[in-house]
């Protein structure tokens, strides 16, 4: 189904106008969380940044945002906003800019990314980098701030040494795992017809024209396979001059069918999401004190013992114990596949899991301390106003008697969703029996642990 077809929405998304007015809305969001982050409270529960980032932003990513829309969120995003304004000269659509344009004639020095960094190396790293201090920039007002400066800061540099969205492509941590789970979402970008890209010479749809930007994102949408590197800034949508492209309605998870551009960098991206899902599960909602002040502690010699735990975790014993499984698996059905191509191929599977152990992290805590969004917004820095009223509204947990079994329930769902891929990217290769000795070894890895982290979330 092309939404497309239905022409409110398709008037609604060639507009600027309503995309730059939430964009814009989000700014102002961004710009009050930076600095009730300096000047507010200290006290996390009562500061707009901590309470708006980390819970109503974090709610709306997780349980709706990527699940249902993929990559919507940065259609909106307001971190490469002010960078982008910067290098395109224009805060809407293309002012006097000649037919066929490109976005290296911008504002900056309209640099071409690296080639040796095209990939999600970069936003691994940056993503592991912000979990190892995870627990702090969570509780901390002030050091929620300085990230999100930090963000602010290198996203404009980008837009002034690079073309196009060299932040959001190759940078952004939160972007990376965006990307990653869009795969699963049932809403895709994509052209009707390729045969009439081949007849249009002028490739408008990445080097832009007159009603548009070429992709910010660097993608050539006929080229497109998967949602995992498509921002869905409509911007292709704007610059086709044969209404050749659709946003389709699909089924879910569609894209980990899809053979071609499987990639060790995205595989290892799902093991750092699977692996930081529990570190943050045992650490935030665990009994274990040692544990949550060694993570609190940045700099001191307990906390370099959890950091190095934390990435032995992630970055060897994860990988290595699935590495061991799909060789097990490739003996056992005589598979002649290479077991690093068998690896990264069965590592897919791994992504319904991430995002379901995800959306039962997420579960835990945003109903059970949304009511502080309320309080915020009335005294956003804690200096004692009541802008509409709610600021005297005590705590109220909601739901907490069923998040847990809203949480086994996407748990199973994930584990069961996880062993159909593992079983469909076997059968790709094998027939029917040797393809299930292939998997069986990934889906009791699946199993252990969805019971893992049932044991933390919820034992």
């Amino acid at each position: 189904m092309n939404l497309l077809h239905i022409p409110l929405i398709k008037a609604l998304l060639k507009n600027r106008w309503p995309q730059f007015t939430i964009i814009v809305i989000a700014l102002a969001g961004f710009i009050l969380a930076i600095l009730s982050g300096f000047f507010g409270t200290p006290v996390g529960s009562r500061n707009f940044g901590i309470i708006f980032v980390w819970i109503a932003w974090w709610a709306i990513l997780m349980l709706v945002a990527v699940p249902f829309f993929g990559r919507g969120w940065c259609g909106i995003c307001p971190i490469p906003a002010p960078g982008e304004w910067i290098q395109r000269g224009a805060m809407l659509g293309p002012r006097g800019q000649a037919k066929g344009a490109t976005l290296s004639k911008s504002k900056g020095l309209g640099r071409r990314w690296p080639k040796r960094f095209r990939n999600i190396w970069l936003q691994n790293g940056s993503f592991l980098l912000v979990a190892l201090f995870s627990t702090v920039i969570l509780t901390q007002p002030r050091v929620t701030a300085i990230v999100l400066v930090a963000f602010l800061f290198v996203a404009v540099g980008a837009s002034l040494i690079f073309e196009r969205r060299a932040f959001c492509r190759y940078l952004c941590p939160v972007g990376g795992f965006i990307g990653l789970y869009s795969q699963l979402a049932p809403v895709e970008v994509r052209v009707v017809d390729t045969a009439v890209c081949k007849s249009h010479t002028e490739k408008t749809c990445y080097t832009g024209n007159d009603d548009g930007y070429g992709c910010p994102w660097d993608v050539f949408p006929p080229g497109m396979v998967k949602n995992t590197y498509c921002g869905t800034c409509m911007e292709c949508l704007r610059t086709c001059p044969h209404d050749n492209i659709a946003i389709n309605i699909r089924a879910i998870g569609t894209d980990l069918s899809v053979e071609r551009n499987r990639k060790l960098d995205e595989a290892y991206k799902a093991f750092i999401m699977l692996g930081a899902a529990a570190v943050y599960s045992a650490v935030l909602l665990g009994p274990w004190g040692t544990l949550k002040l060694a993570a609190y502690s940045v700099g001191t010699l307990p906390w370099m013992a959890y950091a190095t735990s934390f990435l032995t975790l992630i970055l060897l014993a994860l990988p290595g114990i699935f590495w061991l499984m799909v060789w097990f698996g490739k003996r056992l059905s005589d598979a002649s596949q290479p077991t690093k191509k068998l690896f990264i191929s069965q590592a897919y599977a791994l992504i319904p899991l991430g995002l379901t152990a995800w959306i039962a992290f997420s579960l835990s805590f945003v109903f059970a301390n949304f009511s502080y969004v309320l309080v915020a917004l009335s005294d956003p820095f804690g200096w004692g106003w009541d802008l509409i009223g709610t600021a005297g509204i005590g705590w109220t947990p909601w739901l907490t008697n069923l998040t847990p079994f809203l949480q086994v329930g996407v748990l199973v769902g994930g584990f069961i969703w996880a062993a159909i891929t593992s079983s469909k990217i076997a059968s790709e290769k094998l027939d029917a029996a040797r393809a299930a000795r292939l998997s069986t070894p990934v889906i009791g890895f699946c199993l252990v642990f969805t019971l893992t982290l049932m044991g933390l979330l919820i034992a």
